[in-house]
């Protein structure tokens, strides 16, 4: 009888950033990944980090180690890509991650009095803000320029994240306003603004559909999109995550439809606005337990 197979030795980052190497040699590598670029891959990192807010959104545990390794191997990708460079190595990274975590949590791995004070209000904030200042003087000869209190927000987040963060910040030194009533009436003037070009404008009466928007509609809309992500901060709400469940809720509605003309031998194409509609309200029912 043969001996039962043994359990192969778990593997580690070491092994991660090895197999990283050997698809990116020359020769011997893998084609597609030796053919990518920062610029190729940047798309999936975006999508791998989606994919982790996802599993969470869901509680699917399981779901969320792999899309945590697919996410890794994003990092583990860019690192090889820049050590080929010479620019920095995976294990640059960590080391820079760690003293950063290090150095902005004073009130943990500081010295006895920094362990005993109480962290203070927006003591983030500040180091950060000190570390910009310091990157700053580093980075160019005479008086630094002035570093606007927004130029840390990332311009590649998705728009709805970004606003909410822009807008964050601008609170911290008081541009906000104090309560939610303001920022609902702005809401409702943004809207007013939209409807006004939006209705003699709309695609489906008399004008010919076709050709590209009004840039005043542009306009007016990412103006009600921004104070709808306003009123999401106020709210605490993560306006990326509201708008997932909405999708998601859309979704399993219209799936409902499907199955209900389905049971009658009917696809959506062939039945109406009204029936659909109808299906629509009774799928929201069932919902809500009614």
């Amino acid at each position: 009888m043969a001996p039962p197979d043994e359990p192969r030795p778990r593997r580690t980052i070491a092994d991660l950033v090895d197999v990283m190497a050997a698809l990116r040699t020359p020769g011997s590598g893998c084609p597609w990944d030796l053919e990518q670029t920062f610029a190729t891959i940047a798309p999936y990192t975006i999508e791998e980090a989606y994919e982790v807010a996802d599993a969470i959104e869901r509680g699917d545990r399981a779901h969320l180690k792999e899309e945590l390794g697919d996410l890794l191997l994003q990092v583990v990708y860019h690192a090889r890509m820049a050590e080929e460079e010479g620019a920095f190595s995976f294990a640059d990274v960590v080391d820079g991650v760690t003293a950063k975590m290090i150095r902005r949590h004073p009130h943990v791995f500081g010295d006895e009095s920094a362990r005993s004070a109480k962290l203070a209000k927006g003591w983030w904030e500040t180091i950060k803000a000190e570390e910009r200042g310091a990157k700053s003087a580093s980075d160019v000869s005479g008086a630094p320029a002035p570093i606007s209190l927004l130029a840390d927000v990332p311009i590649s987040l998705p728009g709805l994240t970004r606003a909410v963060k822009l807008q964050a910040k601008a609170a911290r030194v008081g541009f906000d306003w104090p309560t939610l009533a303001p920022v609902f009436s702005k809401m409702r003037e943004e809207l007013a603004e939209l409807e006004e070009i939006a209705l003699p404008a709309d695609p489906r009466g008399s004008k010919p559909p076709g050709g590209p928007p009004d840039p005043r509609l542009v306009d007016e809309f990412g103006d009600v999109l921004f104070v709808m992500a306003n009123v999401a901060r106020h709210l605490a709400i993560d306006p990326e995550t509201a708008l997932r469940t909405a999708n998601a809720k859309f979704v399993r509605r219209f799936a409902y439809i499907e199955q209900r003309l389905a049971e009658q031998g009917r696809t959506v194409d062939a039945a109406t606005l009204d029936e659909m509609d109808a299906l629509w309200v009774e799928a929201k029912a069932k919902e809500r337990g009614g």
